[in-house]
């Protein structure tokens, strides 16, 4: 998942329903809550939405795996 970072991948894990528009939805949700002092989380969020509205739902069906972790390994 290099096109996220680490953060972003854990932001994107947390809120994650399934598929992307939903994880845009639940994002911009989650905006909504946030405290004007919480710039980074601000800032964080923004980028991971503006790279999930970049991609098709094919490509984040390809990644979704790595959303969720395989607690067997």
């Amino acid at each position: 998942m290099s096109r996220f970072t680490v953060e972003e991948s854990n932001l994107m894990c947390i809120y994650n329903t399934g598929s992307r528009t939903d994880l845009l939805s639940e994002l911009t949700e989650m905006q909504s809550h946030l405290a004007a002092d919480e710039t980074q989380l601000l800032a964080l969020t923004k980028t991971v939405m503006d790279k999930l509205s970049a991609m098709s739902d094919e490509e984040f069906e390809s990644l979704s795996g790595e959303l969720i972790p395989d607690f067997d390994e």
